[in-house]
């Protein structure tokens, strides 16, 4: 079911914005390097590699300058329109494609580089590679505000590492484990909500039984709005 709703939600998105997709691929056609795509390779289901689509954002040998496949807050590499691009998620909506495509699903663990997948623990690794990624899922909703969260500390990639990807893999696992069609309808509205009202803390009431960021992401300023004890299980969906 969850395939059949990906491929008809993907074709009707790509048809419905094709009015916006067009004039910004027109736009990075004329600005910046020229490109207007970028490809990059990503983790796939059972460790399969793909390449996922973005609009073009950066400079073209970003993955060789300053921090790598990490992107912080303010990152010199970013073309100036890539910024708009990146705050609104615009940027992303090229994966649309891969969805059509069948490399990944509307919902899911966000695809990764290696460099990015193999800081997950272990156990998150396993359960991730047993799903398609996602255009948006839990980690994502949690983490929209990455960039200016590693902004925040004085080592980012050291945050990032042993901060930030522990409790990502951990709120995956949760997915992977409570995955069905009602997390997945509900991860989607949830997605929109939140674009429309950043500050919104609706996620750890649609969402019970996520676990609970530790206090060092917490002080960093990490998943705002996160209840102090772990919610009720809840053994039918979450009132939104």
């Amino acid at each position: 079911m969850q395939r059949l709703l990906d491929i008809v939600f993907s074709g009707l998105a790509l048809l419905v914005l094709s009015p916006l997709l067009v004039p910004i691929a027109i736009i990075l056609r004329l600005t910046g390097e020229g490109e207007v795509f970028y490809v990059q390779q990503r983790i796939g289901r059972g460790g399969r590699m793909f390449g996922l689509y973005k609009f073009a954002t950066m400079l073209k040998n970003s993955p060789s300058l300053g921090t790598g496949t990490v992107t912080v807050k303010n990152d010199p590499r970013v073309l100036p329109i890539g910024r708009f691009l990146r705050k609104t998620k615009i940027n992303e909506l090229p994966q649309l494609l891969n969805i059509f495509n069948g490399d990944m699903s509307i919902v899911g663990p966000r695809p990764q580089t290696k460099r990015c997948f193999d800081a997950f623990p272990a156990s998150s690794q396993a359960a991730i590679l047993t799903v398609r990624p996602g255009l948006s899922g839990i980690g994502s909703i949690v983490f929209r505000d990455e960039e200016e969260l590693m902004h925040a500390s004085a080592e980012p990639e050291r945050f990032y590492d042993e901060v930030i990807m522990p409790y990502k893999g951990a709120l995956e696992e949760w997915y992977v484990a409570n995955q069905g069609l009602w997390t997945y309808l509900c991860c989607i509205f949830v997605t929109a909500w939140v674009v429309l009202v950043p500050g919104s803390t609706l996620f750890w009431r649609a969402f019970s039984g996520v676990p609970l960021p530790s206090a060092e992401l917490v002080a960093a300023g990490g998943a705002k709005g996160a209840p102090a004890t772990a919610p009720r299980q809840q053994t039918s969906g979450p009132a939104i």
